[in-house]
């Protein structure tokens, strides 16, 4: 069993409620919950029911293909834990809040941060799903067989068998943004349309970083006839190239009726492509802690001092300086292979300056 089936078959019913019970605030990306926690309770089987805040058509996605209902799980939390590491460095490191709400009052607003969320979280479902059916977990879908044997104009055929992103797609895009949509449909909001915008971000990213891979045929290895097929890229590098996008992510104008619009008048004429993260709001000051827009701040948190990155501690600390401290690591070095059959090691200290924000 890989590790993807087995997430998909742990039982999160307990802990979803209880997120649902004492969440402060019942929004529309509500499925993100399911990304949350650790595994908990028993190995039995889930059902669509048995998650509080769906709306009707994720309802009914999930009613139609209900192995898939962890696998959105895994998703989420593939998505929760590449923001931590592409932002583990930044003033805002993604950190899960602690009200229950995923990431509390940060989703409140259409920040940047807010654009990258909602575009991983959806790829990480793409991804999910996507190797769930390679992987032969989901009774709806299967790998990619529609051009198996056929024959390109550069003397290879296609051939195993491809991962089905079109699947993923679908799937991502009926479940991820119905609640999106049902709103939109009611308010016109650009809120809205932002969130639907980067969710299909996240899925165009996972389809442009499809890769081509091939495995050659011949007498010692002459490669005269290859056989190719399609495959998934590794999450961390769609994380990497989606914390790209959120670097260079584009300020939308609220009154985006028909369609979304750059808020600088002076580049109205230049098109947002559909790889384009795309904000509303300006990311509030992520240096100090404010409980009221869930805020943790970077008091305390690590920072070093030689670098002029992001972790470095003038950027990390926001101007207020920082302590250092001395750290005494204790650990076996050395160690030897004596027969038979025993392995001897020595001790070995070493001290490390350790700077962290005040």
């Amino acid at each position: 069993m890989d590790f993807t089936s087995f997430l998909c078959r742990y039982h999160w019913k307990r802990v979803l409620v209880l997120l649902w019970i004492l969440s402060p605030w019942k929004s529309a990306a509500t499925w993100m919950y399911l990304g949350v926690s650790s595994l908990a309770g028993s190995v039995q089987d889930n059902t669509c029911n048995d998650v509080p805040g769906l709306v009707i058509q994720q309802l009914e996605v999930c009613q139609d293909n209900p192995e898939s209902l962890l696998c959105i799980s895994e998703g989420a939390k593939r998505g929760i834990i590449e923001c931590q590491n592409q932002f583990r460095n930044e003033r805002w490191n993604c950190t899960i809040s602690g009200n229950y709400s995923v990431f509390g009052e940060v989703l409140r607003k259409g920040t940047r941060e807010t654009a990258f969320i909602y575009a991983i979280l959806s790829a990480g479902v793409v991804h999910a799903v996507t190797q769930s059916c390679s992987a032969g977990n989901l009774t709806e879908c299967t790998c990619d067989m529609s051009r198996y044997g056929e024959h390109d104009i550069d003397g290879w055929k296609w051939g195993g068998c491809s991962d089905n992103i079109k699947y993923g797609i679908w799937f991502s895009k009926t479940f991820v943004d119905a609640p999106e949509v049902i709103q939109h449909q009611s308010s016109r909001n650009v809120r809205n349309k932002m969130n639907l915008h980067n969710n299909e971000v996240g899925r165009t990213i996972m389809t442009q970083l499809m890769s081509l891979r091939c495995r050659c045929h011949g007498v010692s290895g002459s490669c005269a006839v290859k056989t190719c097929w399609r495959s998934l890229p590794s999450f961390r590098k769609v994380g990497f190239v989606l914390k790209r996008r959120y670097e260079k992510s584009i300020r939308i104008a609220r009154r985006s009726r028909k369609r979304l619009r750059r808020r600088d008048k002076t580049k109205r004429q230049v098109t947002i492509k559909s790889d384009d993260l795309v904000y509303v709001h300006r990311s509030p000051n992520y240096c100090r802690y404010d409980d009221t827009k869930g805020i943790l701040g970077t008091i305390g948190r690590s920072c070093n001092k030689s670098s002029t990155g992001p972790e470095s501690c003038d950027l990390l600390c926001c101007g207020r300086g920082y302590d250092t401290q001395v750290v005494r690591y204790v650990d076996r070095c050395h160690c030897k292979f004596i027969w038979c059959c025993q392995v001897k090691c020595k001790t070995c200290e070493t001290m490390i300056d350790k700077q962290t924000c005040k």
